[in-house]
């Protein structure tokens, strides 16, 4: 059999689980193949940092991962870190509305209830609201054809009040987009078949998510490393052959050449491949590939800028604690930080005893020049948000500003039919070759993880290996 070579452009969670994955297949197989990963940066994992300082372990980028997305715990085992994965600590979360801290109503689901009795008690609505979002039980479910807006479809459900003060904080966090804009069908399509299969968002709930165990503490919904999430990045990287990763290089472009490619990199060298795994952003893409006219459809991709301020403290310098894991933001709050993350209640391990870790986050849609602010700024607009509900008498003993520009990719409505037709004229024109990665179809770890995955599959079914 001729050797076949994969060309992996990208080095995030998505390339490097492509190329585990494609490494352990030649190994067990025992595969012609080589496997270049080609990374433009001077390390591995994308917006996965990790920084050790005074017995702090902190995340720059995500801090932890979906448990019941099976597919990074199964990469954990897969490395032998299983031992090392550690649950978040539970307790109670909140959302600032009004300059003031509500707790998440129990029994929601992404903000939307599976129990009534802790909404109808909660302060986070007027009785009108109340009676708004109750409508969804009787209200008539409604078969669209195509795409929505987030926004668009929990409006028609459950309400305004419901959207702005509950679900809109937490959606929004996760996408640091407009959920206005943002589209069903590529976010969570699960929604729609609730209302389509139940007629109810919250019937639907009650139905299909499991009843936690009574009289027991809320269960862990998230997991991350003793060491901090680089312990996935490195393990990956100690399996990877000698000579297979290449970085400080970028992809410049790729030219199909009869029955292989060429791949045209930043140091004027170029790389032969039967098949090439491309997981890096849209933008990226659209500019290696440009001689396409189909990658045009990435133009109308945006991407959103966020930064997050992570902040050490002596336990004795917050004079009003609360007792909870952290908050997000309401988008009619007069604050410019989104949410905080009390590190060392929901992290424990990250944090010495004695001491605080407080992150907070910046950089709405409406409000992207926060991000190209100084750390001291980014610092001072964070401190000075914390104290308006918290009571914090000193400054942090050290802060770490950290910035990621043009790093979260919008899923616009019809987001999920654009990257659909991009694909299948990439599998007429660009036979072998393949997108994976955050600005495709899904941005959490486990999503990223199963793209790499997918792409494996894709590239051993073209080689017929």
């Amino acid at each position: 059999m001729n050797r076949k070579k994969v060309i992996i452009v990208g080095g995030g969670i998505s390339g490097l689980t492509a190329a585990y994955y494609l490494q352990k297949e030649k190994r067990e197989k025992q595969l012609s193949l080589d496997i270049q990963l080609i990374e433009a940066g001077d390390k591995l994992g994308g917006k996965i940092q990790t920084v050790k300082r005074d017995g702090f372990t902190i995340e720059r980028g995500p801090d932890s991962f979906l448990e019941r997305k099976k597919s990074a715990t199964r990469l954990a085992k897969e490395l032998g870190l299983e031992g090392e994965l550690v649950p978040n600590g539970t307790g109670q979360s909140y959302i600032l509305v009004n300059k003031k801290l509500h707790k998440m109503p129990s029994g929601s689901f992404m903000g939307i209830p599976t129990r009534i009795r802790p909404f109808l008690f909660s302060g986070l609505f007027t009785p009108a609201g109340k009676t708004r979002a109750a409508l969804d039980l009787i209200k008539p479910k409604k078969e669209i054809e195509g795409d929505q807006s987030l926004g668009l479809f929990f409006r028609r459900r459950l309400g305004n009040q419901a959207v702005e003060n509950l679900i809109e904080p937490l959606l929004s966090g996760i996408y640091a987009g407009d959920i206005d804009d943002l589209s069903l069908q590529s976010t969570f399509p699960n929604f729609y078949q609730l209302e389509i299969e139940h007629g109810s968002l919250i019937k639907g709930l009650r139905k299909t998510v499991p009843k936690p165990p009574k009289n027991k503490p809320k269960p862990s919904m998230f997991r991350t490393f003793r060491g901090g999430l680089d312990s996935l990045v490195e393990a990956v990287e100690a399996q990877m052959d000698e000579g297979s990763v290449l970085k400080n290089t970028a992809v410049d472009h790729i030219e199909k050449k009869t029955d292989v490619y060429h791949v045209l990199l930043s140091d004027g060298t170029v790389q032969k491949a039967d098949a090439v795994v491309l997981a890096a952003p849209y933008f990226a893409v659209q500019k290696i590939l440009s001689q396409y006219d189909f990658f045009t459809a990435f133009k109308e991709m945006k991407a959103t800028s966020v930064a997050n301020v992570a902040m050490a403290f002596d336990e004795s310098a917050i004079k009003k604690d609360i007792d909870g894991t952290g908050f997000v933001v309401s988008r009619n709050s007069p604050f410019r930080i989104t949410a905080c993350t009390w590190t060392h209640k929901k992290w424990p391990h990250s944090t010495p005893k004695g001491k605080v870790m407080l992150r907070c986050y910046v950089g709405k849609p409406d409000d992207q020049e926060v991000v190209n602010l100084s750390d001291e700024e980014i610092t001072n607009i964070a401190l000075q948000d914390l104290n308006k509900i918290m009571d914090i008498s000193h400054n942090p003993e050290f802060s770490i500003v950290t910035r990621w520009y043009d790093s979260m990719p919008q899923y616009s409505v019809g987001h999920k039919d654009r990257i659909d037709k991009v694909e299948s004229r990439m599998a007429e024109q660009l036979p072998g070759v393949y997108l994976a990665g955050g600005s495709y179809r899904g941005i959490g770890l486990p999503d990223c993880i199963d793209q790499g995955e997918a792409a494996v599959e894709r590239v051993l079914q073209h080689l017929n290996m």
